[in-house]
């Protein structure tokens, strides 16, 4: 068994984790699959089209509950295209046995959440998208929803990553408040914390012509997941110029990109996890990929000035954004141990030092 300390675990005890079978793999790791403090995971050679989302329940497997629920079975070996407004569920190469003391838990990659792909992992039984308990040991399969682009996947595509977590590991707002006086979390010189650090929506001007953000079009072309800079910006996305109005209203079933006022800094010995706003606050949501490495945004990692980037859809009604708006709080978290690469120096960190940034698949 791996001896492990409290906290989120670096990307040396998730490959040791791996050579002792806490972590399955139906092939060997790839070389930079595993990031800092997570490990991306990777899709598996079948996906079922299926009527519903669902969780399968204390009493059920996923496979049990696909038996009622599946339309048709998809071939990822081959590679498959993924249609907007349909929920799709797919098997996943990574498996768990984990010890009674290890949690796991999921989110999308930052590249999936950029090009709107609702996805979330389900352990069998589970009562909870995206969270593995302690003990369990089993299969994992994704959820994956395009909602604005058709994409293109197949096995061995990278939609989710994984953070396993041991003891308690989240800082209280008392710890926050002292880790931003030595390190200056976040620009605001006088953060809200509370729950967490404040994080609002900068609407003012990235570009020197108003540029404020990007809405996504209707009616594009594919996304293929794993192809760098294969994609026009101008085909799948609308530049959005604020004219100096400093508000945006966002419609109702449109997905935007925008950027956080704040450059947001990670330090070396700790994680972080975006979280959405208190909803009372306005009928959108700042969603999907949460992850922060460690050395996101950390001087030292080359990442000085980095924004969080904002992946935003309103929900039933228009509402206007304002400059300024709080949209979402940061959670940090203690690292078991300070990784040996950090987030900018680590392969596959395609997002440090980054502004107003859309996904690594525009050119």
């Amino acid at each position: 068994m791996v001896a492990l300390r409290d906290g989120i675990q670096s990307a040396a005890a998730i490959r040791a984790l791996g050579e002792a079978g806490v972590v399955r793999s139906a092939s060997p790791f790839a070389p930079d699959q595993i990031q800092p403090a997570s490990l991306d995971l990777r899709l598996g050679a079948r996906a079922y089209r299926v009527r519903a989302s669902f969780l399968p329940g204390p009493s059920r497997t996923v496979e049990d509950r696909l038996r009622s629920i599946a339309l048709h079975e998809i071939d990822l070996a081959r590679g498959a295209v993924l249609e907007t407004g349909c929920v799709y569920i797919a098997e996943l190469q990574e498996a768990l046995s984990l010890p009674r003391t290890l949690f796991a838990a999921a989110n999308p990659k930052s590249s999936t959440g950029r090009i709107d792909v609702f996805t979330r992992v389900i352990a069998d039984r589970a009562e909870a998208f995206d969270a593995v308990e302690p003990g369990y040991e089993g299969p994992l399969y994704a959820e994956i929803s395009p909602r604005a682009f058709p994409i293109l996947a197949r096995m061995g595509s990278r939609l989710s990553q994984m953070r396993f977590r041991q003891g308690e590991a989240r800082l209280t707002d008392a710890e926050l408040m002292a880790l931003h006086a030595r390190e200056r979390i976040v620009t605001s010189a006088e953060p809200s914390i509370q729950g967490g650090v404040a994080v609002s929506v900068d609407l003012s001007d990235f570009d020197g012509r108003g540029l404020v953000g990007y809405r996504a079009k209707r009616h594009t072309g594919l996304v293929d997941v794993d192809r760098v800079g294969a994609c026009r910006v101008a085909d799948f996305w609308e530049p959005l110029r604020g004219e100096g109005a400093r508000e945006l209203i966002l419609d109702p079933g449109q997905f935007y990109i925008l950027a956080s006022k704040e450059a947001v800094q990670v330090p070396p010995d700790y994680a972080a996890e975006m979280v959405p706003f208190d909803p009372l606050v306005g009928e959108f949501r700042v969603h999907y990929a949460g992850f922060f490495d460690p050395g996101f945004g950390h001087a030292g990692a080359g990442g000085a000035g980095s924004r969080a980037v904002l992946e935003v859809r309103s929900r039933d009604v228009p509402f206007v954004l304002e400059d300024g708006q709080i949209v979402g709080r940061l959670v940090y978290e203690r690292m078991a141990e300070r990784p040996l690469t950090l987030y900018g120096a680590a392969a596959g960190s395609n997002y440090q030092a980054q502004g107003l940034k859309l996904s690594k698949h525009f050119a």
